[in-house]
């Protein structure tokens, strides 16, 4: 599994770095009130995402699927993601049909602060950018037959594709945009539809290699489709749970001043690097592992596989929580400010991304252990869960807004997230028995030494910044590189001195990976 989780990471790192630079890119060349209303638009269709796409995948499609090819056959699984794709794509058309004949109320949930013209363009841009989630749909679908035949390396890679088309988007789709007589930052929108037709077609050929790609059926009758949608419907109450807390989050920042949906998108986009990275990751590698396990009856080795995942998680997301709080001004101002995006800009989005990134080690770990509640062919519990951190979270954004503005919703985002794990880790137990939690706590204690360390060094050498200076300055972009740097070597450093078992894990599955290489 650390070897799988270790492939699938390379791929979303190499995307997790071009959504970087794209978030860089549009900081520069698009003012910050244009942004704020891409961001609500395109925050729509992104979350339904989750249900639709990598949930329907993670949920529904991955444990079903596992299960037909267990009792049936590789033959009978065919046909069953045949005939579910049939019934995705009917779903998926719909939806976004509705999305874009709906957008003007859809908006108002999400934006009702904005004045007339930030509105009017908010509605502008929905209408566009809302097909995307049918592409997304159907990459989706792609992803989870992929990863379940254990081939992580194109759905790994194929999300890079959107953010290729967005750094584009200023050269290439502006123009396209003029020409249509739409708003400049309507190219974000255009790029993102066609980011999503290269992502599906970057799948295609091979979902041919390994018999796949025969055109979907209607498939509403076979009894294991109807069984995934049955999954999937718990879900959609938990997507609506999970759009109010969006919602919510999204409308509290449109009676904030100009510019706070962009730093809360911002902050957002940084902590998704190791949670994207790293947590989807495990999770991507883990799932196919839970499912067959838990099909098998192995009860004892799912609350392993569980751990461990757990443990290798971890390993990386409380490092990533501590060094985003240290340095979240130097990364802001290296990333973000030049062009349109000044000093002023980077504090307030340093705010959002260091209390945010509080909350990285929860949401990674959400990841996990959500994924196991899915490999007993339980989608309801986390639809619990995901009420608990609904309830948390406007608790806090109310109480802590009214001082602390977008900060405040940052906050009340990762908490909320913690009491969401709090309560999965506490119905997972009720429902599985004692899940072997010491060695974990003990994973979490060492790596929490390394963390200090780790601290230490980054904090002395970002004072040698000066931030107010940008990210053109050739100093800060050395002075950031080298704390990143000497932090992750100084943490490895202290993980090699404990021998902790995560550490050797992911090397000797580096090692070994190499090795087959090289006997090629």
């Amino acid at each position: 599994m650390a070897g799988r989780a270790g492939l699938v990471a390379v791929g979303t790192l190499a995307s997790r770095v071009l959504g970087a630079v794209r978030d860089s890119v549009i900081a520069h060349h698009f003012p910050i009130g244009a942004t704020d209303a891409f961001y609500v638009a395109f925050t729509i269709p992104n979350a339904l995402r989750g249900l639709l796409g990598e949930g329907a995948v993670g949920g529904a499609f991955v444990p079903v699927y596992v299960e037909v090819k267990q009792r049936e056959g590789e033959e009978r699984a065919r046909v069953f993601y045949a005939g579910l794709s049939g019934v995705m794509l009917v779903i998926l058309a719909l939806v976004s049909l509705s999305g874009v004949l709906l957008a003007g109320p859809i908006v108002k949930l999400y934006a009702a602060g904005y004045e007339s013209t930030k509105f009017a363009l908010t509605v502008d841009l929905t209408r566009i950018v809302f097909p995307y989630i049918f592409f997304m749909g159907i990459a989706a679908l792609g992803m989870g037959v992929l990863n379940a035949l254990r081939r992580f390396f194109v759905p790994a890679f194929a999300p890079a594709m959107l953010n290729l088309a967005m750094i584009a988007a200023p050269l290439v789709f502006v123009p396209l945009a003029l020409a249509l007589h739409l708003d400049p930052i309507a190219s974000l929108a255009l790029a993102a539809l066609v980011g999503g037709v290269l992502q599906v077609g970057a799948q295609l050929p091979a979902l041919r290699a390994i018999g796949y790609l025969n055109l979907p059926r209607w498939g509403w009758r076979d009894p294991y489709v109807r069984k995934a949608i049955g999954l999937l419907l718990p879900m959609l109450v938990g997507l609506g749970i999970y759009q109010l807390n969006l919602i919510l989050s999204r409308q509290f920042a449109s009676f904030l001043p100009e510019g706070s949906q962009s730093y809360l998108y911002y902050g957002s986009r940084i902590v998704d690097i190791p949670q994207g990275v790293f947590a989807l990751a495990i999770a991507s590698a883990a799932i196919p592992s839970l499912s067959t396990l838990r099909s098998q009856g192995e009860h004892l080795e799912v609350k392993r596989t569980f751990t461990y995942a757990l443990r290798l998680s971890l390993f990386v997301a409380v490092p990533a929580s501590v060094l985003f709080v240290v340095l979240a001004e130097p990364i802001c101002a290296v990333l973000f400010q030049r062009g349109n995006f000044d000093h002023a800009a980077t504090l307030q989005t340093a705010q959002s991304l260091a209390w945010q990134a509080t909350g990285i080690w929860a949401v990674a770990s959400v990841r996990i252990v959500v994924p196991t509640f899915y490999a007993y062919n339980d989608t309801r519990t986390p639809v619990i869960c995901s009420a608990v951190n609904l309830l948390v979270f406007v608790a806090v954004a109310l109480a802590a807004m009214p001082s602390m503005q977008h900060v405040g919703i940052a906050l009340a985002l990762s908490v909320a997230n913690a009491a969401q794990l709090g309560a999965l880790l506490l119905l997972l137990r009720r429902r599985a028995g004692l899940l072997g939690m010491r060695s974990v706590l003990v994973s979490v204690a060492r790596t929490a030494l390394g963390c200090a360390a780790m601290a230490a060094s980054a904090w002395g050498i970002a004072r040698l910044g000066r931030w107010s200076a940008g990210g053109n300055d050739l100093r800060n972009i050395a002075v950031l590189a080298a704390a990143l740097i000497t932090a992750g070597v100084v943490y490895l450093g202290v993980a090699r001195l404990m021998r902790t078992p995560e550490l050797a894990d992911v090397v000797g599955a580096l090692r070994a990976r190499l090795q087959r290489r090289g006997t090629r």
